[in-house]
């Protein structure tokens, strides 16, 4: 394309399915809106038993809290514009830059933020099964909040970054986005000019929050399995391998989503694709996890029991009994 159309488009319309027959789109609506409720309220659920439970006041459900509250908040910024776009007539959705901008810049952070609190988890784990007599020590409140923190502005600091980089760019293919929402790759092939700069920025991006994170959370916990199977008795090295289970089985369903969709260079990948997959990790991998974690976790079923009798005095005395 020429320079002298080379514009920045006014809008961005987000096309979605808006090309699929009406009756498709209005049974993806009524198949993943479920979904989004079941989501929204397992991870508030395992965020206020965390908050009001006082057993599960100990650094691995401060992190648990704290990953479900960023779910929350990322299911809320991709998930209702995504099943609106299913009832809307065809053409797609109309969104400013800035919307669109926004929304990137949310989706990157909050993505970052759980890929770093993910390995912020890991290392609680390890310190608490292969170092336990100084785990009290290590482990501090204020360390937790520290690394929280610290999995946050890392988070933010990278989607402030990319989204800057990527919205820099002159646009000449117009702003039709082939995607749900405002997606890295799917507004990046409408830039214009050299985007060598912005495709490396991504791919170190990657690195930085997929394949670092996992390459430790791999080795932190094989070397928990490893002091789990040497000692201890039948029921703690069960129960720590439950919990280790259930945590490593999240980290792998989210890296490796993610880095199917993003450790990729931009000429090798169908847009088309990508927004299949996107179905999977915006509803079904946030659903997996309140699911993983309560369904798999004794603890945290029996905060929930205690928490329910203690609202329901009928149950009070079954309970006891």
């Amino acid at each position: 394309w020429p320079e002298s159309s080379w514009t920045a488009p006014q809008e961005f319309v987000i096309l979605g399915f808006s090309g699929w027959p009406q009756g498709l789109r209005v049974l993806l609506f009524a198949l993943l809106l479920p979904l989004y409720l079941a989501t929204l309220a397992g991870n508030l659920l395992i965020l206020v038993l965390a908050l009001v439970e006082p057993a599960l006041h100990t650094p691995m459900y401060f992190f648990l809290g704290a990953l479900s509250a960023v779910e929350v908040a990322y299911t809320l910024v991709l998930t209702p514009r995504m099943l609106a776009g299913f009832l809307l007539p065809p053409g797609g959705q109309a969104v400013a830059p800035s919307t669109c901008a926004a929304q990137m810049g949310l989706f990157v952070a909050l993505g970052g933020s759980e890929c770093l609190l993910l390995a912020a988890m890991a290392l609680d784990r390890y310190l608490a099964i292969c170092h336990p007599l100084y785990y009290p020590q290590l482990m501090t409140t204020g360390l937790c909040w520290g690394l929280l923190a610290s999995c946050c502005v890392g988070g933010s600091v990278l989607a402030l970054g990319l989204t800057t980089a990527i919205f820099q760019l002159p646009f000449c293919h117009g702003g039709l986005v082939n995607h749900v929402f405002c997606d890295l790759p799917a507004v990046l092939v409408l830039a214009c000019g050299n985007r060598d700069l912005q495709e490396h920025v991504l791919l170190v991006a990657c690195l930085l929050l997929l394949v670092l994170p996992l390459v430790l959370i791999l080795l932190s916990y094989t070397r928990v399995l490893v002091v789990i199977l040497g000692v201890g008795g039948a029921a703690g090295r069960r129960k720590a391998f439950n919990t280790v289970a259930s945590h490593l089985t999240v980290a792998v369903l989210h890296y490796g989503c993610a880095m199917a969709m993003y450790a990729r260079p931009l000429n090798s990948r169908s847009l088309e694709e990508d927004k299949l997959v996107s179905l999977i990790y915006i509803n079904l991998t946030p659903l997996l996890y309140p699911a993983i974690y309560t369904l798999r976790n004794r603890d945290m079923q029996g905060a929930l029991q205690r928490v329910v009798s203690q609202r329901t005095p009928g149950m009070t005395h079954q309970t006891e009994f």
